[in-house]
C-alpha cells in the first residue's frame, strides 16, 4: 500500500483526522503520519502494515469490531 492509497481511502470514507484515527484505533498524530506518508518527526517514509490495510478494508465494507455471537 502507498500513501496515495491511504489518502484515497481516507477521502472515500469521509474521515477527518480525528474520526479516521478513532476508526483505526490509533492516535491522531499516527493517523496524520499515514495520511502524509512520512513520519513528521523524522521525515522517514511510513510503512503501511498488513493489519492496517486489513482494518481499512473491513471498515470500507462496513464491518465492526469482532465480538462473539451472544
Amino acid at each position: 500500500m502507498t500513501a496515495d492509497d491511504f489518502r484515497a481511502w481516507h477521502e472515500v470514507m469521509g474521515y477527518t483526522y480525528d474520526t479516521g484515527a478513532e476508526a483505526l484505533g490509533m492516535s491522531r498524530s499516527a493517523y496524520a503520519n499515514l495520511v502524509a506518508g512520512v513520519r513528521r518527526d523524522s521525515g522517514t517514509p511510513v510503512v503501511y502494515d498488513k493489519r492496517t490495510a486489513l482494518a481499512m478494508a473491513a471498515l470500507a465494507v462496513g464491518l465492526k469490531e469482532w465480538a462473539l455471537p451472544s
